[in-house]
């Protein structure tokens, strides 16, 4: 990969902060965004601003084809065949709160279980929460091992004919590792349950194709993968999306209205009621351009080089814990770790004074961080931009704060 010439690519990375030049290291939280995508907003607000679908004049015609055009280009990437199945949404979370409030509410009552784990984010735990509270719905969780993999050894037991939904992480936002997937939707499949991925932290970086999964519905966000803030997309089965009633009401979602009733528009129109962001979605479609260029492949292994290069640094830095599974090809580019008894925070802002930009808190996964013992981590995330000089001021930073910590 050439690396340099990839970070050329973002402005934004160019820049000084504190006197040092940047280091971005919190791809897990946001990535930043390639030149082609600011281009693609600007191209649109300048030359194309206009609503979709609703009108025949020539702006609304060019912004609807964009629009449609990056619904296209996005299923490509992850292996949709039928791009009307791919709905946009504000991000994973709505996405998921999607499938909860609409699937979920449809098709849970009481005594039925929604099989969890205890990595999720909140965005995968809350709404279900909320589901189980109104239906009667009852949640079981899948523990971890002690390298913080998905301990499958009591799956069987966890997966009864009770069970209708399972919905995981495909990638821990807090400790990297990668789930076996398509391991479990067989096992969720073989007892009739419906099988949710959280796709927020692999789809920027690992290839991913929703049918080879084996899941039923997969949720991401652009904001993630190079793509602008307020986008983000939910794939599901035709079948489930056809079954399943509307989440928002309003204009744009309709086939007829009559002042008692409504018919519903065909998908994906069924699922984006009102004006969409359609600047975000064709920032996006930018976005999924700049990745397939390079490639979903090349991607993990460049970030899959520096993990390795950074857990071997790490490792050798004394009182320095590093969660998450020993075997890089369990994870993805993101460590948590902890440094003696230096709050996560305190580590953060003295690495930002550094110039390099790392998460600090429970992640918004707080049972895990109950699971880990601790209250919350430091993380530092990767991306394709980054490199192994990136690693490098990451391991000064650290041991300057050791150093002013007095360790």
């Amino acid at each position: 990969m050439y690396v340099g010439e990839i970070r050329q690519e973002f402005p934004i990375l160019q820049q000084q902060v504190n006197g040092h030049p940047l280091v971005y290291l919190d791809n897990a939280a946001s990535t930043q965004k390639p030149r082609r995508v600011l281009e693609a907003l600007d191209r649109y607000y300048r030359e194309d601003n206009a609503n979709v679908h609703r009108g025949i004049h020539e702006l609304s015609r060019r912004a609807t084809e964009a629009y449609e055009a990056a619904r296209v280009r996005v299923a490509a990437l992850f292996g949709i065949t039928d791009p009307a199945e791919l709905i946009w949404t504000r991000g994973t979370t709505e996405a998921l709160n999607l499938i909860a409030g609409s699937w979920g509410m449809a098709n849970l009552g009481p005594g039925d279980e929604i099989l969890l784990s205890v990595m999720e984010h909140h965005s995968n735990l809350v709404p279900w929460q909320i589901v189980a509270g109104r239906t009667g719905a009852r949640l079981r969780f899948l523990e971890i091992d002690e390298q913080q993999r998905l301990d499958l050894s009591g799956l069987d037991e966890l997966l009864t004919e009770r069970t209708r939904l399972v919905s995981l992480c495909h990638v821990s936002n807090a400790l990297g590792t990668i789930n076996p997937i398509r391991e479990i939707a067989a096992r969720a499949h073989a007892v009739g349950a419906v099988m949710v991925v959280d796709g927020a932290q692999s789809a920027p970086h690992l290839p991913v194709d929703v049918q080879a999964l084996g899941c039923d519905f997969f949720a991401f966000s652009g904001h993630k993968m190079c793509g602008p803030t307020g986008i983000g997309g939910l794939w599901g089965r035709r079948k489930l999306l056809e079954a399943m009633p509307p989440f928002f009401g309003g204009g744009d979602m309709i086939e007829f209205v009559e002042l008692e009733r409504s018919t519903y528009a065909p998908l994906p129109n069924k699922f984006e009621a009102g004006t969409p962001a359609i600047a975000g979605v064709v920032g996006l479609g930018a976005a999924v351009d700049f990745l397939a260029e390079i490639g979903p492949e090349a991607i993990q292994a460049h970030e899959r080089y520096l993990l390795g290069y950074a857990l071997e640094q790490l490792r050798a830095i004394p009182d320095l814990r590093v969660f998450g599974p020993e075997d890089i090809a369990e994870r993805s580019g993101v460590i948590s770790f902890t440094l003696a008894d230096i709050h996560p925070h305190d580590l953060a802002t003295i690495l930002d004074a550094e110039g390099v930009a790392i998460r600090a808190g429970h992640h918004c996964t707080q049972p895990l961080m109950h699971r880990l013992g601790v209250g919350s981590t430091a993380r530092a995330s990767f991306y394709v931009y980054n490199t192994t000089e990136d690693v490098d001021r990451l391991i000064e930073a650290l041991q300057r704060a050791r150093t002013l910590f007095g360790y």
